[in-house]
């Protein structure tokens, strides 16, 4: 794999921790050392980082904290 490509994993942790976890890239990379781009892409796939993944964690956050106080009101109106 090309030097710069390396230096450019080095500063990324996450496309670091990415490509070790997925050696398919490292063929990937040498063969084409200018798809980082899509290295990026199927990294934030990877670790759900897109922003559908994030609105959706937001939103399940969301629904759970809705449920609690929906328990929470039906607990005091036991009592």
């Amino acid at each position: 794999m090309r030097k710069d490509v390396l230096e450019y994993l080095e500063r990324q942790k996450d496309l670091k921790q990415f490509v070790r976890e997925q050696p398919l890239w490292y063929r990937k990379l040498s063969r084409n050392p200018y798809d980082l781009q899509s290295l990026e892409v199927a990294s934030l796939h990877y670790y759900r980082k897109t922003i559908p993944d994030q609105v959706e964690k937001f939103s399940n956050s969301v629904q759970m904290a809705s449920m609690m106080y929906s328990m929470f009101q039906a607990m005091k109106n036991q009592n």
